[in-house]
């Protein structure tokens, strides 16, 4: 059977700062990252509650979760586990399992181009897991993959190391590099509507034309 391909681990990103991210809406830091990132498709499986780590990525073929398992024995506290499986939904490649897995060892979730199972347990949880769907048909566990490479996640290329954010609207990842300056933007924007909504909450709001909501 083909093994995956360890390649070297990221480094990982300050954990006060990624904890910072988790407190921040994915639509403001999208709307700071030009509206460009963010994984078309996918959504939140778990219990509800918002993700935030360092994206430990893998790629698989089709149907077939053999790489994942072998990045279940390098995970670190706080990675994100994301998956490249090509947006294939016909067979699942993570479930309750595996999830808990994770979740023993530290991780901060699962993001899933690809489908999972036992959606029904993990909505009881709070392990955060994003995914395209869910279907009960288990995965081939032959291979090939690969680990810590770009991937492509729902139209968005996360490269190892990026941080990873996701809440009810989705996911977005970005270069930890631009972490400070999109942190003082999106908490920028934070204030400002709040702002806004206290303005509309007392009657003193003014139309001011195209905002960013």
């Amino acid at each position: 059977m083909s093994q995956p391909l360890a390649n070297p681990l990221p480094p990982v990103a300050p954990a006060a700062l990624v904890g910072a991210f988790r407190e921040l809406a994915t639509a403001n830091i999208s709307d700071n990252l030009e509206r460009q990132p963010g994984a078309i498709g996918l959504r939140p499986f778990h219990g509800g509650g918002p993700m935030a780590g360092v994206a430990f990525t893998v790629r698989t073929r089709n149907g077939d979760n053999r790489a994942i398992y072998e990045a279940l024995e390098l995970v670190r506290p706080g990675d994100v586990l994301v998956v490249d499986g090509g947006g294939d939904t016909t067979r699942a490649l993570v479930g309750e399992i595996m999830c808990a897995i994770a979740q023993s060892r530290g991780a901060a979730g699962f993001v899933i181009d690809g489908a999972i199972r036992d959606a029904d347990a993990l909505a009881k949880g709070g392990f955060p897991v994003f995914a395209r769907a869910s279907i009960h048909r288990g995965p081939y566990k032959n291979g090939p993959g690969e680990i810590n490479v770009p991937v492509s996640i729902g139209g968005m290329v996360v490269s190892p190391g990026d941080i990873v954010v996701g809440d009810g609207d989705g996911v977005v990842a970005f270069d930890a590099g631009k972490s400070q300056s999109l942190l003082a933007a999106v908490l920028a924007q934070k204030e400002k509507e709040a702002e806004i909504l206290r303005m509309i909450a007392a009657g003193t709001y003014v139309g001011a034309g195209i905002s960013k909501s």
